[in-house]
């Protein structure tokens, strides 16, 4: 019994957890009890809140892990990196290979539209589906450290067990999930959208410091340009969790072809 128990274990799916709001926040510790019991957990994640960072990876500083315990039963790890630098750390000297799945979030705030470039949250899955690893972001339309995350982690238990369960046959599965704010008793339902044309109109407000010294604070108003029903926006303003299936891949495709019969004929002069 004691074999089979140890085989048992040996062979269950490794489940990956990360984030961009550091290892302490609350939304990973509702992801990493969302998905408790499909697979063997395990959790690295930046030191500090690293919102904003996109797909940045360090190349000029040490990075360290260190392993704490603050959840049961699950092995941790802080890492001084981003959360890009997470993932690749975690694959590379954590795990020694690759999850069988990655999950990021559930991030404190949207990360829909125009957001996704600038993600943390979501550039951390991203890094892994260029793996090859099937990856999620989660995130919910609550900035408040006190949100209630009962309704993202149930949506986000329901979809990693569909995933696990259900392999879509894609390489580079990455799913950007937002969760709109409220209780579970209000969300309609999933839909399955593509990303909004939105964004933030930015200023920089000037102010000074209490020394007199000038600096600026980066401010702005978030305008959704796009009217379509089909959009995440639209799917989270009325109360539905949306699910955009993300690529790495940004070559525009049409803009390829138009390109291509316009230069057809340059050719270069000086080649003899």
């Amino acid at each position: 019994m004691a074999t089979s128990s140890k085989k048992k274990k040996k062979d269950q799916p490794i489940i990956l957890i990360t984030n961009d709001d550091s290892i302490h926040a609350p939304g990973i510790r509702a992801l990493v009890e969302a998905v408790k019991g499909l697979g063997k957990i395990v959790v690295v994640a930046p030191d500090k809140p690293q919102s904003g960072m996109g797909h940045a990876i360090t190349i000029g500083n040490p990075l360290r892990l260190h392993k704490l315990h603050l959840f049961e039963d699950v092995e941790a790890y802080s890492c001084t990196g981003t959360p890009v630098d997470c993932v690749k750390l975690a694959v590379d000297k954590v795990l020694h290979r690759k999850p069988d799945i990655c999950l990021s979030g559930i991030n404190h705030g949207a990360n829909h539209s125009i957001n996704v470039i600038y993600s943390g949250t979501m550039s951390a899955a991203l890094e892994a589906s260029i793996e090859s690893i099937p990856s999620i972001g989660f995130s919910l339309l609550d900035l408040s450290i006190e949100a209630d995350f009962t309704a993202a982690a149930h949506y986000a238990r329901s979809l990693v067990e569909q995933i696990m369960h259900q392999p879509l046959n894609e390489p580079h599965l990455c799913l950007n999930v937002n969760i709109p704010k409220g209780p579970l008793s209000e969300i309609k339902g999933v839909k399955v959208c593509r990303q909004a044309y939105a964004k933030y109109n930015e200023e920089f407000d000037e102010r000074k410091d209490p020394n007199g010294r000038r600096y600026y604070w980066l401010t702005g108003v978030f305008v959704n340009f796009d009217k379509g029903k089909d959009t995440d926006v639209w799917a989270l303003q009325h109360k539905y969790v949306s699910v955009v299936p993300v690529q790495f891949d940004l070559t525009h495709m049409p803009l390829k072809k138009n390109l291509e019969k316009i230069t057809i004929g340059i050719e270069n002069k000086y080649i003899k």
